[in-house]
């Protein structure tokens, strides 16, 4: 198994307010941060996953039908057949993949399976993360994501990260193939993972914003599956787009952690789209009406995070 790639959403305030605790996003540490090393994601010569992407998902543990729709809603938005008609869009925003070498990823709903009854209990460990992945046939073309929910706890998860890509090694000489876990921080630390929905666990007590489908923990994943489907796609084996070590890389959006809009600083996310009926806030429409809350992805044309507004 490849090494993992942990992803940890912790804005960059954390780190000047308790330098003590020596977190970092995705393992890096708080020196390398406030350096404020130039931010160049340099491209180690590897495989990139480009072409049509199947993401089959293997919900564990309960989620409501509406849950689950939110999630396939933003993963089809993503692809280049399902446009928003209204801009800023989900699609937009997976667009500037195509910059990183060799092409699009257009990604596809694939399989779905429902694990409901925690078969492996409700304390997973990263053993029974790739267990999971494996329910459905790994191959070249696919992305296979575990998706945990508010009432299981994973090894790492809250302390060290929101979740985690990687790959496994197929059958024989056939290659490796990816997966993605993200797990529904709802219960256990929506001030860390699903983060700016909630009031942040240190820094300025700023009021949160509010969800643009009305769920912290599901709105909380859809940042986390954004960013790590983004790294999977840019260097899905530790050898394609990333700053720093390959053990703890800054990758396509983790690179852009806490930046969602223009005018972002640490602790706050920027300016972006607020729903007047609602208050809900948005930086992207996705499909079948769909709207999300969308990190800044990094765009090697210009060598700078890009939020969509």
């Amino acid at each position: 198994m490849s090494c993992i790639h942990q992803f940890a959403f912790v804005f960059f305030l954390l780190f000047l307010v308790q330098p003590s605790l020596g977190l970092g996003v995705g393992g890096r540490k708080l020196s390398a941060l406030v350096e404020q090393q130039p931010l160049v994601l340099t491209y180690h010569n590897g495989a990139l996953l480009k072409g049509d992407i199947t993401v089959n998902l293997i919900w564990y543990g309960h989620f409501t039908p509406i849950q689950r729709s939110i999630v396939v809603d933003f993963i089809q938005s993503l692809s280049s057949g399902q446009r928003a008609p209204l801009l800023p869009s989900a699609s937009s925003w997976w667009k500037t993949t195509e910059k990183y070498k060799t092409g699009a990823s257009n990604l596809v709903v694939g399989r779905q399976v429902l694990h409901e009854a925690y078969s492996l209990g409700k304390s997973l460990k990263a053993s029974h993360l790739v267990a999971l992945s494996k329910v459905v046939a790994n191959s070249l073309n696919a992305i296979n994501v575990v998706l945990t929910s508010k009432d299981v706890a994973v090894d790492g998860f809250c302390m060290s990260r929101c979740g985690t890509h990687s790959s496994t090694q197929l059958g024989g000489a056939k290659g490796k193939a990816a997966y993605v876990w993200v797990g529904n921080s709802e219960s256990q630390c929506p001030g860390q993972c699903a983060w700016p929905f909630h009031q942040p666990i240190y820094g300025p007590q700023t009021p949160p914003l509010v969800a643009p489908n009305g769920d912290v923990g599901i709105d909380g994943m859809i940042i986390n599956l954004a960013t790590l489907l983004a790294g999977t796609v840019t260097n899905p084996f530790n050898n394609g787009y990333f700053q720093g070590p390959a053990t703890a890389p800054l990758e396509a959006v983790s690179a852009c952690t806490g930046v969602f809009g223009t005018g972002s600083y640490p602790g706050y996310p920027g300016q972006v789209l607020v729903d007047k009926a609602t208050g809900a806030s948005y930086n992207a429409h996705g499909a079948n009406g769909r709207r999300y809350l969308l990190p800044a992805m990094w765009d090697p044309q210009t060598s700078a995070c890009k939020p969509l507004v």
